[in-house]
């Protein structure tokens, strides 16, 4: 394993991150029989950084994770959620922030998280963020029940403005720098490092596109982009690459980027993740990814609140959508 700083938080991290959502059955049922072994297994690989949310199986992830990882928790950073409470419930107010903490402290067996995040930004009133949520983040921090403080969200330039106007330890970014995207590097990637904030990627996978399984129904990509995330699973696997190495390897090429969460089901998964470490791609077979992804790389798709959407980007993809999706 390798471990980069977080930031300006001196918290020293796995580059492969731990995410929990599987845990709440949130794409398929996971067994609570495998817990122990999941968690285990990403241990003993190295891995110290695990991030989850009460949104996840609406505590259920939390209350499995805090479990399986009782006897690990002092060797590890913590990070939980808090203000998406499920698909279309959100609370982003003090009281709202402060009783949300309190349940998942429970849930996780802890008395205090490494981090603790407002969730999903984008489907916030950003004003109340800015002066309400974060504030409220940093008064459990002074109180001992949070370590650190940071936001998470879909769009790069939402969370590069509210990190500029709000003061924040880490940012976590989701779906925008991968095989399919790249552009948290047009505005978030040098904000985060003039403020000496902790960047984080998640979703190598693209929410599990590019890992060959099947997606579920409320999936928000395009059919172009689940097409051609299909295509490059089917082509790597002829190859004899593995999707997800390959799309974790492309991940930590990234060097600004301190981790790179991926969501663990099983400790293959764990193991797929892992080998990234040491992986060589053939220059051919990443030639013919490239030109695979193409025709939908950087596409978007609605997120949040109409006014904290990149609308130009959105509505630049739907012009173009017909007729990338007759090409593809």
């Amino acid at each position: 394993m390798r471990y980069r700083t977080l930031g300006s938080t001196g918290l020293s991290v796995s580059v492969v991150g731990f995410g929990a959502s599987p845990l709440g059955n949130v794409f398929s049922p996971v067994p609570r029989a495998d817990d122990g072994a999941l968690v285990g297994r990403a241990v003993d690989a190295g891995i110290n950084f695990f991030d989850v949310s009460p949104y996840y199986g609406a505590g259920l992830a939390e209350e499995r994770l805090g479990s399986a990882l009782a006897p690990y928790r002092k060797n590890v950073v913590l990070a939980t959620k808090c203000g998406r409470n499920g698909a279309d419930r959100f609370d982003f107010s003090a009281k709202g922030i402060t009783a949300s903490l309190e349940a998942s402290l429970r849930r996780l067996k802890t008395d205090a998280v490494d981090l603790i995040q407002a969730h999903d930004i984008e489907f916030g009133d950003i004003d109340q963020v800015i002066h309400e949520t974060v504030p409220a983040l940093w008064e459990l921090k002074r109180q001992g029940k949070a370590r650190y403080v940071g936001i998470t969200g879909y769009w790069p330039s939402l969370l590069a403005r509210v990190a500029s106007e709000a003061p924040v330890d880490t940012v976590l970014n989701y779906c925008h720098w991968n095989l399919l995207s790249n552009d948290m590097d047009e505005t978030l990637t040098s904000a985060a490092g003039r403020m000496g904030i902790g960047l984080i990627n998640a979703s190598p996978l693209h929410m599990g596109i590019l890992g060959g399984v099947r997606l579920p129904e409320w999936h928000p990509a395009p059919p172009v982009v689940r097409a051609t995330g299909a295509e490059v699973v089917s082509f790597c696997r002829s190859s004899g690459v593995d999707p997800a190495t390959l799309s974790m390897w492309v991940c930590l090429q990234h060097p600004s980027v301190a981790s790179t969460l991926m969501g663990f089901a099983s400790v293959e998964q764990v193991d797929s993740a892992c080998a990234a470490l040491d992986f060589a791609p053939d220059a051919q077979v990443l030639r013919t990814v490239r030109r695979l992804v193409a025709p939908v790389h950087n596409i978007s798709w609605p997120q949040g609140r109409p006014e904290n959407e990149d609308i130009g980007r959105v509505l630049a993809v739907s012009e173009e959508d017909e007729s990338k999706v007759a090409k593809a």
